[in-house]
């Protein structure tokens, strides 16, 4: 299944992609209010896909699409873990993880601007596997690691390259309001299969500026929720963002920084295409 957030006629809600038309399940009487709230059900994956056939029809194109999720507990952020980024930043290897956080509404859908802050045209682009738990769990091991996802998503987490650089703290630069892009929806795992061969990409205006295998992270998919859940206890509709490939705009000579009219890509194979253009904060 594919599942969406979405604003139509002025109201939030959620559903299921089904072609070309999302089956409204959160526009159904008694239905949860958001799809955080659905995931946290009992048994929620057979009970969203019972409510799917009786849910009313809404074509896909008339909706504007949200965040995936808008409301998670938090959102962790892997740095540096492809090879060829780390090598380009000329960061030493490590041992664990580089995790950061990002704030839930720093962040837009599939569709919706991304804002180049006022105070910086520092603007990089940064594509990016996401994955959302479905199930929550503290000390949670490589092997059991898999069974807590619900669903993978396109991110990008856009970032204000001078901001990130005024501490060695990433916080600053990966905040500004409407500088991340997560989306189009959610896939369930078992539509997007095994990693082998699955590429991910970015684009800025049609020519491909980032290209990687999933399977070239440092630290896969087990080892990142099993480090994360060590820390903090991994909730329902937690966002794990996992890292982008070599390619970013600072490292590029000269530097490449997304402007007003851009469009960026990213695109994952068997989990979508998520497209933002860029508009200069008012």
């Amino acid at each position: 299944m594919k599942f969406v957030t979405f604003s139509a006629a002025g109201q939030r809600s959620w559903g299921v992609v089904d072609g070309a038309e999302i089956a409204a399940i959160g526009h159904m009487a008694g239905a949860p209010a958001s799809l955080r709230k659905a995931l946290e059900q009992p048994d929620a994956m057979k009970a969203i896909a019972a409510a799917k056939a009786s849910a009313p029809r809404l074509p896909l194109a008339s909706v504007e699409l949200e965040p995936v999720l808008p409301d998670p507990d938090k959102i962790l952020c892997v740095g540096l873990n492809y090879e060829n980024h780390r090598k380009e930043t000329g960061r030493e290897e490590v041992s664990h993880p580089t995790i950061f956080t990002r704030f839930a509404n720093s962040q837009v859908g599939h569709g919706c601007p991304m804002i180049r802050p006022k105070v910086s045209t520092h603007f990089d682009f940064e594509g990016e596997l996401a994955l959302v738990i479905g199930k929550p769990g503290r000390y949670i091991s490589k092997a059991d690691a898999l069974g807590h996802i619900a669903g993978y998503a396109c991110y990008n987490d856009g970032s204000i390259r001078d901001w990130q650089r005024h501490t060695i703290q990433f916080t600053p630069g990966k905040n500004f309001e409407g500088t991340g892009a997560f989306g189009p929806w959610l896939v369930t795992p078992d539509e997007v299969g095994p990693f082998d061969g699955l590429r991910l990409m970015t684009r800025l205006n049609g020519i491909a500026v980032q290209e990687a295998l999933l399977t070239d992270m440092i630290f896969d998919i087990p080892t990142i929720i099993a480090y994360c859940s060590t820390f903090t206890r991994l909730e329902i509709g937690d966002v794990i963002v996992t890292g982008t490939p070599g390619g970013v705009g600072a490292k590029r000579n000269p530097p490449l920084w997304m402007k007003a009219g851009d469009r960026v890509e990213i695109e994952i194979d068997r989990v979508g295409l998520l497209q933002n253009m860029i508009v200069d904060e008012a």
